[in-house]
């Protein structure tokens, strides 16, 4: 697991599986283009949705329980990393945002 700058995660590949950690109230003000969202507390519940010949980047406002989700994955075998600076750090940069879905 590494953690990984906002231009890492524009430079890779369209193979990698973005996820929002966040929780849905945290949502409003923005997700990254083809995120998906599966809060902190249900990736292991939902680890099966996750596909692991693909390079997952966890994403959540700050870094923290990106970086929890990151090591948990690793630990089960999938490629994961954690953005570092969270969404707050991609927002910072202006980098580009979408709603998320209703």
């Amino acid at each position: 697991m590494q953690e990984i700058t906002t231009a890492d995660v524009l430079a890779a590949d369209m193979d990698v599986q973005i996820i929002d950690v966040r929780e849905a109230r945290e949502l409003s003000t923005g997700m990254i283009e083809d995120a998906v969202h599966i809060p902190a507390g249900d990736v292991l519940a939902r680890v099966g949705e996750l596909d692991k010949s693909r390079r997952i980047i966890a994403v959540c406002h700050g870094g923290g329980r990106s970086t929890r989700v990151a090591q948990a994955l690793t630990e089960l075998g999938f490629n994961a990393d954690t953005l570092a600076g969270g969404m707050s750090g991609w927002a910072a940069e202006g980098l580009p945002m979408v709603s998320p879905e209703a």
